[in-house]
Formats: C-alpha cells, sequence, structure tokens
C-alpha cells in the first residue's frame, strides 16, 4: 500500500491527428490507423482511499447511471482483477465535452486505472492495465501507454511517435456525436489503404467527417469558420474541430473570437501524457 491517500490528477484530452478507416471487421470493430497525441488539459479526477471494498463516485457525474459510467466501471474492474480490501471515492470535474472525440469518458476510465494502481500499490505493468481498459473502450489503451502513438488494428496496437510541440485552439460546437452512429452508419468510408513508409509523407485526413459534416451541419460550419485562421480538422469521431498553430497567442486569438454559440481551449501537446506525468510526481518522489 502507498503512502498516498488522497490526491488528484488530470485525465487528459487527446486529439487525432488523421483517422483512416481500413476495413470493417467480421466482429463489427473496424480497422483503423490513427495518430493519437496528447493535450495539457482535461477533466481532473480527486481520489481518496477507503479501508472498505466500497466505490463511490461524485461530481460532474450528469446523471449517468453507476452501471455506465466508465470511472465506476474501471475502478471495479481493478479492484475484481487485483482482488484488493481497498476502495476509493471519487470526485470528477468535468472539462472535456461527452461525445466530442478528444477521449474524455476513455481518459477518465484510464486515468482511474492508473492511479488506483498506484494508491492501492498494485504495482501492475501497463501492459496488464491496458489489456484491461480495452475490456472498457478502444481508445482506452493508448492513455494507459500514455506516449504520443501511431494506433493500428482497432485502436489498440500502439506504436510510439515523438511528435514536435504544438498549440491547439479545439472547439465544440455543442453538438454531440455518437461514436457507436458513426462506426454502424453505412456511408462512412472504409476502405482507406493502409500507409506504407512514412506516414507524413502521406495524405492524411479524418475519414470520419464528411459523413459528420452530412449528419451534423454545425461542425461543418465550425470547420469552415476555423479555415479563416488555419487549415481546421475534426478529431475521432467528432465533434470537436481543432486548428493547431507553433505559439499559444496564435491559438489564443482564436478562442477569443469563437462565436458566443460553441465552447473551445487553448491547450500545448504533450508526447507524454500529463495523467503519468502528474502521477509520476505524486508517487515516486
Amino acid at each position: 500500500m502507498n503512502s498516498t491517500t488522497s490526491f488528484s490528477v488530470i485525465a487528459p484530452a487527446k486529439l487525432n491527428l488523421f483517422l483512416h478507416i481500413n476495413a470493417r471487421r467480421d466482429d463489427g470493430y473496424h480497422e483503423l490507423e490513427t495518430l493519437f497525441t496528447f493535450l495539457n488539459f482535461g477533466d481532473t479526477l480527486h481520489f481518496e482511499l477507503t479501508n472498505d471494498a466500497s466505490i463511490s463516485i461524485t461530481g460532474d457525474t450528469k446523471d449517468i447511471p453507476l452501471s455506465d459510467n466508465l470511472i465506476y466501471k474501471a475502478a471495479l474492474l481493478l479492484q475484481t482483477y487485483s482482488k484488493t480490501p481497498y476502495g476509493v471515492k471519487i470526485n470528477l470535474t468535468k472539462r472535456l465535452p461527452m461525445g466530442g472525440g478528444v477521449g474524455g469518458g476513455s481518459s477518465d476510465a484510464a486515468t482511474t486505472l492508473l492511479a488506483l494502481n498506484k494508491m492501492w500499490g498494485l504495482d501492475l505493468n501497463l501492459t496488464i492495465l491496458g489489456k484491461l481498459g480495452l475490456q472498457l473502450g478502444a481508445d482506452v489503451p493508448v492513455f494507459i501507454q500514455g506516449q504520443s502513438a501511431i494506433a493500428h488494428g482497432i485502436g489498440e496496437q500502439l506504436h510510439h511517435v515523438t511528435l514536435e510541440k504544438k498549440w491547439y485552439c479545439v472547439v465544440h460546437p455543442n453538438q454531440h456525436v455518437s461514436t457507436a452512429k458513426i462506426f454502424t452508419h453505412p456511408d462512412l468510408k472504409r476502405d482507406t489503404p493502409k500507409i506504407i513508409g512514412n506516414w507524413e509523407q502521406h495524405s492524411l485526413t479524418n475519414d470520419c467527417e464528411p459523413l459528420v459534416k452530412k449528419l451534423c451541419p454545425e461542425v461543418e460550419k465550425t470547420l469552415q469558420w476555423l479555415l479563416k485562421y488555419a487549415p481546421s480538422k475534426m478529431t475521432g469521431t467528432g465533434s470537436c474541430c481543432f486548428v493547431e498553430f507553433a505559439s499559444q497567442v496564435q491559438a489564443q486569438d482564436v478562442l477569443d473570437n469563437l462565436p458566443h454559440t460553441w465552447q473551445g481551449f487553448v491547450a500545448s501537446s504533450a508526447n507524454v501524457s500529463p495523467a503519468h506525468t502528474e502521477l509520476t510526481a505524486i508517487f515516486d518522489q
């Protein structure tokens, strides 16, 4: 057991800098290729050890039933797997939009697994935690591994890459896009050839973007508006859109001019997940 029994840690956002869908598999999942980077912005989770096996979630839970709450599911999964006698109180401060394509739920689940592994003194390695995380969602393993990466397969085969630090303005047009709806839609493009050789030499797109723009005109409007400042992209299955800059000042200028009907934030990218950085500072001093 670790002596640290109460602490807060970030559950960072991710961006898909590109997302290619190569094929639909027989099991309903999709073969894809995508580039993940982390942002220095996210939800905050506060953890407090309990000496009984109870797990409670408070804060910005949006009235999601406990059985559907990814934070609760992650804590219960780890508790059951490890047979630990301990429990936890978790409070969530939500900043990342649901259905926004920035990985909020997956990041919350991964941060829960990483934090409780430390607080409960389980010493499970990232491979084991990643396999547990995959049961909760295809994006959870990249948050567990905690390094910017190209992902293959259904998103679980990760190859770490080092990216130049950039500043992003991320805009949420107050639309919720269902990942399941996009991936099951008959009009989704599913035949992009796999990248051969250096990914930086290829034309990189988000194969979900044309469909999301058709189903959700506000996303198309957002992408068009952002083009005044820089090439605009959508992350994941949406609805968040983003532009990339070399400086914070440029990204902040976009945010300062954002239409009042949308929300947004500015953040720098990180090759190592801020959750990992913070947990190292708390537990490995």
